[in-house]
């Protein structure tokens, strides 16, 4: 039986953006809050009032370059939003003290594939979060970039990544319609992650999230 991988629109920016991605098929929207760098940045209660018109099997996620516990938790509050995708590389004990206050959020660690290093992070985090998503950002360069990138990172180390791990991994990082398949094929992740590659001058564009979406669930048809 095929596996159905995920899809996360990431980068909405208004209620007609998220319908057009929740009418595609999508399972998760990606909500950008306030960020130093990358694309599609929104309000908090712009993220609200986006999320308030999901239906309920679809997920808001809130990305937040937000770094300690109390933060993160107002993020949350603020936004409306209960699952953050965290940009930053934390200290996991600010991990920890948010699990303690907040049991109820979902966390979602981002890991930045700049080399292997990031398989090291896996012991790091795997126990404070809930899924992992690995994407192309440089958080160590000296301009650092946290996403939104449009570059695809080294897949074998996504691999490995996922085969070594029990949580959940999203793949991000320069995915499109005509790559995706190799991407699926070669790390097969839970589920996939794009932004930049469905825009045009700005906006979410039918076209290139229908030809996506085709190619995903062609990826799909040859997964056990």
């Amino acid at each position: 039986m095929a596996v159905r991988t995920r899809l996360k629109v990431c980068c909405i920016k208004s209620v007609g953006e998220a319908r057009m991605a929740v009418a595609a098929g999508a399972d998760i929207l990606g909500l950008v809050g306030p960020m130093p760098s990358g694309p599609g940045t929104i309000t908090y209660a712009q993220a609200r009032s986006i999320a308030a018109e999901l239906p309920d099997t679809v997920e808001p996620w809130l990305l937040t370059s937000e770094t300690t516990a109390t933060t993160l938790a107002a993020a949350a509050e603020e936004s409306g939003v209960s699952n953050l995708q965290i940009v930053r590389h934390l200290d996991p004990d600010e991990l920890e003290r948010l699990r303690s206050s907040r049991p109820e959020l979902k966390l979602v660690q981002v890991i930045h594939v700049e080399d292997e290093g990031a398989l090291g992070l896996i012991s790091r985090y795997e126990r404070h979060i809930d899924a992992f998503l690995l994407d192309s950002g440089k958080p160590s360069a000296a301009i650092e970039t946290l996403g939104g990138t449009g570059d695809v990172h080294d897949w074998s180390i996504s691999a490995r990544f996922v085969a070594a791990t029990n949580k959940p991994v999203m793949l991000a990082g320069g995915l499109k319609a005509g790559n995706v398949l190799d991407a699926v094929r070669r790390v097969r992740p839970y589920g996939v992650d794009l932004c930049s590659s469905l825009r045009q001058e700005d906006a979410l564009d039918a076209e290139l999230l229908q030809e996506f979406v085709q190619a995903l669930r062609l990826a799909d048809q040859e997964r056990t």
